[in-house]
């Protein structure tokens, strides 16, 4: 792994990392879409799809349902087929299942959906992780990683900016005399499988990890890749590469290694894979796992909770404001009364209105989408001089002021400036989490550690997606203050968190 460290240094950084980092893109775009695609269908919905206030929360839970059912059997099978076999796989599945999923005319076939989007969604999330910091040297490493993670906050706008041109439209289409009824978000959900779809073919034309052929013994195929990026980087032939030769006197041994029958490879490969992840478990790294895992449960708690209900609570401001200054609180109660009023109500004949997103919605969340770019512009120039560790405690302390300033927002201004710092602040923790993990754990363990913190930060993300309207109908003061308690748990456990020797 040293040598493929000094042989990727030796590549640079140049047009093979800009072909990746552009290609994933579309993949991370992927996966936002998954999650961010249901709250803005959720207002528009509503009456198409009879939904509660509740069946909203378990809508925008499903998908991590479905994510945290594979993504540990889905890493530490990465770990031993391969991250691109994966990431192709689950790509394809998305698309086909948020097709689908816009054909849906009932809740439940799009709450089927949802959870398949998810599976395939986590499918291919850890293995696109991995596959940018594997093709990354380790001085550049962080800051790729960084730069990958902002593409979560500029899909989110572009997707804002898709749902703003799609939703307010009055698209409607009837087939087969009245079965399939097509309403405008059921097209706006065809246009976002295209993310998926774009990022099938663009990662068929990425190679697969050279560190990944390192643990199979695979080392000419490593040496094949390591070459053809040192060409595209600095358009030198392949002659000055100086580790043109690196590993000759092994690829007879993995020729011979590569000998027999297929199944006999396969069993080997998964006893092997289990044979490298048993130190995953041993002191100390299974407690950092532990550590990491506690951290990602409550940042992504709070992360997807402040981020996946916010079109809604625009929405219900956008509404339910008055002239007087009434606070975020008063407009939330107001909007839970008259939802629980509509949907116990049997004998009401008129028709159901759906409380639609306006203008006004669609550019705070473009604001919001914006002011969580710049965290990562910040993180990028601070993480190599203060350090992860110090990042990531700064974050939990600022996202507990935050969180409480919600309880007690006025002013529409107040609300968007508060929900997009918090939003940016807790986006910055998981992706600092992430890159925690990357660091700590090595290759041939690397895409399942961070499966394993995924799937608990998802499991946070179910938690709180389902909890938050529980809670609302309590008193709206009752989930911010919940969130913010959280929070000063996690800055807690941050202390903890191991810092690598140089």
């Amino acid at each position: 792994m040293q040598e493929v460290n000094l042989a990727l240094k030796e590549c640079g950084l140049g047009l093979f990392h800009i072909r990746l980092l552009c290609t994933s893109f579309f993949g991370m775009a992927s996966g936002v879409a998954v999650l961010n695609s249901t709250p803005y269908i959720l207002p528009v919905a509503e009456c198409d799809l009879n939904m509660s206030l509740l069946q909203k929360g378990v809508l925008n839970a499903m998908p991590f349902i479905g994510m945290v059912l594979i993504s540990v059997v889905a890493g530490f099978l990465t770990d031993i087929f391969g991250r691109k076999n994966f990431i192709l796989a689950g790509f394809t599945g998305l698309f086909i299942f948020t097709v689908i999923s816009g054909t849906s005319q009932t809740y439940l076939v799009l709450v089927i959906c949802k959870f398949f989007e998810g599976l395939l969604s986590a499918t291919s999330f850890a293995p696109v992780i991995t596959l940018t910091s594997e093709f990354c040297h380790s001085d550049i490493r962080d800051r790729v990683m960084l730069i990958q993670s902002s593409f979560a906050a500029i899909s989110q706008v572009a997707i804002v900016l898709m749902s703003w041109a799609i939703l307010p439209q009055n698209w409607e289409q009837t087939y087969f005399n009245g079965t399939i009824v097509l309403h405008t978000w059921n097209f706006y959900l065809f246009i976002m499988s295209l993310w998926s779809l774009t990022a099938t073919i663009l990662y068929a034309f990425l190679p697969e990890s050279p560190k990944y052929y390192i643990t199979q013994k695979r080392y000419d195929e490593a040496r094949d890749i390591l070459v053809k990026i040192y060409k595209q980087n600095t358009g030198k032939p392949a002659d000055t590469f100086p580790y043109k030769n690196v590993w000759k006197e092994r690829i007879k041994q993995e020729i011979e290694e590569s000998s027999g029958p297929s199944a006999k490879n396969c069993g080997q490969m998964l006893s092997t894979g289990v044979h490298n992840i048993k130190p995953l478990f041993q002191k100390p790294r299974g407690l950092y796992l532990i550590l990491l895992c506690a951290l990602n449960f409550f940042s992504m708690l709070l992360y997807n909770v402040i981020r996946l209900w916010f079109p809604q609570l625009s929405t219900i401001v956008e509404h339910y404001s008055s002239a007087e200054n009434q606070d975020l609180c008063a407009m939330l109660d107001a909007y839970t009364h008259d939802l629980g009023v509509r949907t116990s109500n049997v004998t009401v004949t008129e028709v159901c209105v759906p409380t639609v997103s306006g203008t006004e919605t669609y550019i705070n969340s473009v604001i919001l989408g914006t002011v969580c770019i710049f965290p990562y512009i910040v993180t990028s120039v601070l993480v190599g001089k203060v350090g992860k560790k110090n990042l990531y405690i700064a974050c939990c302390l600022i996202s507990v002021g935050a969180t409480l300033g919600l309880r007690w927002a006025s002013s529409k201004v107040g609300f968007v400036a508060l929900f997009s710092f918090d939003v940016s602040i807790a986006q910055m923790a998981k992706s600092l989490n992430q890159a925690l993990v990357v660091e700590i754990f090595p290759t041939t363990m690397r895409t399942l550690s961070i499966a394993m913190v995924m799937t608990i930060g998802r499991i946070g993300s179910v938690v709180g997606n389902v909890l938050f309207p529980i809670l609302l109908d309590m008193g709206c003061a009752v989930p911010f203050y919940t969130l913010a308690v959280t929070m000063i748990g996690t800055t807690m456990l941050s202390l903890v968190i191991p810092v690598k020797k140089k």
